[in-house]
Parts: structure tokens; C-alpha cells; sequence
């Protein structure tokens, strides 16, 4: 993972002066008649993201001037890092706010998936690690989830991902297991096993535990589907082409145990991930089988590429069965989601309203932008089976986030509050500083609600 930050002291780097443009003005005006010429001939102010190299007599930089919003969106401006001089910088001001949406700004425009490339030179931003450990923890949890989602599915497979799992685990002071291929019938998880259970990597379920048992138990469950043909149902080539980012929902719920313990909320932290490839094979799961679940309901397999519903049953279950305060599901699920909402606004089901509006407004605030979606009771007579207890494939073509929001709400105790959310995991540039790829959305939105609801005791830290 790389975001071109450094917490090593540099007596050589660069000062970056980030201007809101609502002052732009002011600023201008106070400059001397040199850097408002520049400044003019490159429309500094116009444009957020728009920035202007001051330079010495020598010739060598001396400054840099940057453009910001008025409200701190760190998205909007990220661009402008990939641009600048290969050198070592520093945020040169006086208020923390803008500092901070600086240097998380920096962090999401300035990563790189360089996984696979030779030349990795970027400039480089110096920051004090103690002051910014709360930025430096956020932009590490969103290069983690981006990390694992680029990476091509032969490098982050079932069994990749339980080896990042327990190095996790490892780094964190974090308990690991995992219940593995025919296990998983002895251990009743009979649905994640029919799923992945075509594939040469076997089928799984990974299981992290952190923090006390006094506290209030949270599960988190990422669905973890690491390549999706669509199984027997396979998909065509243009819609395969990215389902290496199909465990994004493991990927999601990851980065937030990472914000969890990095902030040592005072919760009882559960990371659950059913691990699969929807592959083809000659044991592959077929149209018209009948699934069985952890939880005795049956499930109808209209459709072998509504894969993560059905690996998300036995998750939920289990992640119930130990009565958690709170469950929260992440899931890469319903192209039908992305009609509805675009890449980047994240639709959120929960069955208390209280949490659902709670997470919007702090998406607002995290410009992580969520949006309340109904757990529409009448639309379940669309996801009844006449042989089994469920269907995983909706008979109603439209409003598919919401009956497969529907089919996993089946898998959960109504006493628990419980969060679903149909991530994406994936972006178009527009928070990557221009770059394709894997990105986290809808995870400080809840982040930011969590910490709001398990405050952290600051005094008793030392």
C-alpha cells in the first residue's frame, strides 16, 4: 500500500499553503505583485485543486499554493498531488481542520497501486505521526480496503485473503480462525461450502475477535466472494472483467476493524468473512438446487450469480447466535444499487431508523455519502420459493437492492440492530486523484457513527 506519507522528520521539505477559495480574495490581495501575477495567469482560485509552484531566485521551489473547498472535502482537491514536483512537503497552517483535510486529501490522492510496478517515485508529505494518528488511521484503513480489492483474484484468492487475515490478526493483537472446506458441512455452514466449493482454493469462513468481553459486542460481516463468474450462470466477459473486486465487502470490514482498534473504541470487535470463488467447475451449485443454511430455512438457487446472499446467510447467523448489540453487513451486491444511486452514494438498509439516519448525517459530515434505503415488507413475496423457503434470485426485475436486502434480513435476530450495507467498492477517479480502481465507501460514515456511540474514555489513556 502506498499514499507517499512519511512521519520522519524533513528539514528540507516544502511548504504547501492551502487557501479556501472562499478567502482567495483576501489572500490575493495581500501578495505582492509577483505571485499575484502568477497567480492570475493560472486562475489559482477558480478551481479547487487548482495550485501554483512559488519559486526562489535559484530557481528551486519555495512554496506551494493550493486551492481548496470551503468545506473541507477532501475528495475534491486530491488530484492535485499526483501533479506536483517529486519533493518532501508540509501543510503550512494555522488551523488543524484544514491541516487535517490536507493531509487526508494527500493520503486518497496521492495513492498508488503499485503492487505490480518498478518505479514507485512520488512526492511526499511529512506530517507529525502523534498529532495525525487519527488521519494517518483513516488513509491506512482506505488504502488497505483499495489494496485488497486491485489486487487480481490469483493473488488475493480464499486463501490469500485468510493469509492477509491472520497477518492481520498478527499486527493487531487480534485472535484468528478460519473453518475450511469440508468443515464447513461438519461445522453447519453448509451455504458458504456449496458456493465456493468448485473452486481449487477452498471454501471458508475467517473469524477475527478483539477487545473485552464487558464491552458491547459488535459483528462486522464482509461478504468475500474473491472471483465471481457468475458460476453456471456466467457472466459475459465485460461484466467479469472486474470481479476481482467482488470481496469488497470483506475488504470494507477490514478497514473499519482497522479505524476500531486503531481509535481502541471500547467495543467487543467480531470480523466475520465467508471466503468463496463462484466458480465453474463439475461440482459447481446449479440452477434449481436447494441450499441448506446454517439457520434450517432453505434457499431455492434461482440464479447461481446472486452468489454473496448466500454465503452472507450463514455469516449472519452465526454472528447472531452470540447476540451482538450490533450487526453490520458489507457487501459488493446489487448492480441494481449502482442504477440507483451511481458509483459513489452508498445505499444503506437497517432495521432500527435511528441507525440509518444516524449513519446519512455522518456521511455528510465524512462526505462519505450514504442514503437510507427501505426494507420494503411487501417486496418479500417476490423472493418466495414454492419448493424451498427462499429464492435467491428475485420474480420482480426491478428494486434489487431491496429484495436482496430483504433475503438477508431472513438471517437476522429482529432483537439485534442490524446494518446492510451495497457497497461498490469502486470508483472512477473522482477520489483517487484520477485513478480507477478499488475504493471504501459508506466505511467513515459508519465509522464516525460508531465512534459517536462508543465514545473512547480519553482520560484513562496515558
Amino acid at each position: 500500500m502506498t499514499h507517499y506519507i512519511s512521519t520522519e522528520s524533513n528539514n528540507q521539505s516544502i511548504p504547501v499553503v492551502p487557501i479556501l477559495q472562499g478567502t482567495y480574495e483576501t489572500w490575493y490581495n495581500a501578495q505582492n505583485e509577483y505571485l499575484q501575477a502568477v497567480a492570475k495567469q493560472h486562475e489559482l482560485g477558480k478551481n479547487i485543486g487548482s495550485f501554483i509552484l512559488d519559486r526562489k531566485a535559484d530557481g528551486s521551489l519555495a512554496k506551494v499554493y493550493l486551492t481548496i473547498g470551503d468545506d473541507l472535502n477532501p475528495y475534491e482537491f486530491c488530484h492535485a498531488f499526483k501533479k506536483l514536483p517529486i519533493a518532501h512537503y508540509h501543510v503550512e497552517c494555522d488551523a488543524s481542520e484544514v491541516t487535517n483535510a490536507v493531509i487526508l486529501s494527500w493520503g486518497f490522492g496521492s495513492y498508488r497501486f503499485d503492487r505490480y510496478l518498478t518505479e514507485r517515485n512520488a512526492a511526499v508529505l511529512v506530517i507529525d505521526a502523534k498529532i495525525h494518528a487519527s488521519e494517518l488511521s483513516t488513509i491506512k484503513a482506505t488504502c488497505l480496503v483499495r489494496d485488497l480489492i486491485n489486487t487480481p483474484a490469483d493473488d488475493m484468492g480464499p486463501t490469500e485473503m485468510s493469509a492477509f487475515a491472520e497477518q492481520f490478526a498478527e499486527n493487531n493483537q487480534t485472535t484468528f480462525t478460519e473453518t475450511i472446506g469440508e468443515a464447513l458441512l461438519t461445522e453447519n455452514f453448509p451455504s458458504i461450502h456449496i458456493v465456493g466449493r468448485a473452486s481449487h482454493k477452498a471454501p471458508r469462513l475467517i473469524e477475527l475477535n478483539w477487545g473485552e468481553e464487558k464491552h458491547p459486542k459488535i459483528s462486522l460481516v464482509g461478504k468475500g466472494v474473491c472471483f465471481d463468474t457468475g458460476g453456471n450462470n456466467m457472466k459475459p466477459a465485460s461484466s467479469m472483467r472486474w470481479m476481482k473486486k467482488d470481496m469488497g465487502g470483506a475488504a470494507h470490514v477490514l478497514g473499519l476493524a482497522q479505524l476500531i482498534i486503531d481509535h481502541k473504541l471500547p467495543v467487543c470487535l467480531q470480523v466475520l468473512i465467508p471466503c468463496v470463488e463462484n466458480a465453474v467447475a463439475g461440482n459447481a451449485y446449479r440452477q434449481g438446487d436447494i441450499a441448506k443454511t446454517r439457520s434450517g430455512q432453505t434457499i431455492e438457487i434461482g440464479h447461481t450469480d446472486a452468489e454473496g446472499r448466500v454465503i452472507l446467510a450463514d455469516a449472519l447467523t452465526y454472528a447472531c447466535e452470540s447476540g451482538p448489540d450490533l450487526v453490520i453487513d458489507y457487501a459488493t451486491l446489487t448492480g441494481a444499487a449502482r442504477v440507483a444511486m451511481g458509483p459513489t452514494v452508498t445505499p444503506v438498509f437497517s432495521n432500527r431508523k435511528e441507525v440509518n439516519n444516524g449513519i446519512f448525517e455522518n456521511g455528510e459530515i465524512s462526505h462519505d455519502q450514504t442514503w437510507p434505503l427501505p426494507l420494503q415488507q411487501s417486496y418479500n413475496k417476490y423472493i418466495k420459493s414454492t419448493v424451498a423457503d427462499l429464492n435467491n434470485s428475485a420474480t420482480l426485475p426491478q428494486a434489487g437492492c431491496i429484495t436482496a436486502a430483504l433475503f438477508l434480513e431472513h438471517f437476522i435476530d429482529p432483537e439485534i440492530s442490524w446494518v446492510h450495507i451495497d457497497t461498490y467498492g469502486w470508483n472512477f477517479g473522482d477520489r483517487t486523484g484520477g485513478t480507477e480502481g478499488g475504493e471504501a465507501l459508506g466505511m467513515m460514515a459508519v465509522f464516525n457513527w460508531l465512534k459517536g456511540q462508543y465514545p473512547t474514555d480519553t482520560k484513562n489513556q496515558g
